[in-house]
């Protein structure tokens, strides 16, 4: 499918079933946009009844389902210029006793399904000298926390993986962006297992006032829509009263 120039183009966001990822979504829509909507959760994603919105049950480890999802939406609503990699896996715990299940499950989606999105949509944006890549990264891939190595260990990839690829793509039209946010108010502390130290997390959330999913989405838009010649390379945005 040819894209229609009068209309905002194809924007693809991963882990969009809730928090960062839904917010993304909404503000997308809010600007016209069409969008792909990939997150193991489809109703939640059916239930926030954006318009020119495919959903799919994807896992963005499985790299084939991906690319299937992207070039299905792209055959309805034309080439992706967007891409939001914000599906992530934080599981905190102490490494001495950590399962080493989560372990793989963080690096599987935090590290190859962000890198299986890229794919995915890389080669045309090169092909048309223009497109826009945003990681969602985190503070923990530029600091160091007690209970985070791995996670951590998986965003200081995101980050160096950033700044490597816009080295490779910058001279052929393409953005790389990172937005790294501190802690926000999502329910992605559900998935940690060790109830020590969700418990020690809980009570630092609840000693400040937590960034918002919309905060994040915000940044997302600012600076996608600078002009193309334009990249800011990196938003990192915490709440006021976070120190680290």
């Amino acid at each position: 499918m040819t894209a229609d120039p009068s209309r905002p183009p194809l924007a693809v966001v991963t882990g969009a079933s809730a928090g960062i990822g839904a917010a993304v979504a909404r503000a997308l829509s809010e600007a016209g946009h069409p969008l792909l909507l990939l997150a193991r959760r489809a109703a939640e994603m059916t239930a926030l009844g954006l318009p020119d919105t495919l959903c799919r049950s994807v896992d963005v480890s499985d790299a084939e389902a991906v690319t299937a999802a992207v070039r299905q939406a792209e055959g309805r609503y034309g080439p992706t210029d967007l891409i939001v990699n914000n599906a992530g896996q934080m599981f905190l715990g102490f490494l001495a006793d950590q399962p080493t299940e989560q372990w793989q499950r963080m690096f599987d989606v935090n590290v190859h399904g962000l890198l299986n999105g890229v794919r995915a949509v890389l080669p045309g944006m090169i092909e048309r000298r223009h497109g826009t890549i945003v990681n969602v990264s985190s503070v923990a891939g530029r600091n160091v926390y007690p209970n985070h190595t791995v996670y951590s260990g998986t965003k200081f990839a995101v980050q160096g993986m950033s700044e490597s690829l816009r080295a490779e793509v910058s001279g052929q039209g393409v953005r790389v962006i990172v937005i790294a946010p501190g802690s926000v108010e999502t329910d992605i502390l559900a998935q940690t297992t060790h109830e020590g130290v969700k418990a020690g997390y809980q009570a630092f959330k609840d000693s400040i006032e937590l960034l918002v999913p919309e905060d994040v989405a915000a940044a997302v838009l600012f600076a996608y829509q600078q002009p193309q010649r334009v990249t800011v390379r990196e938003v990192i945005l915490a709440s006021t009263e976070q120190l680290g």
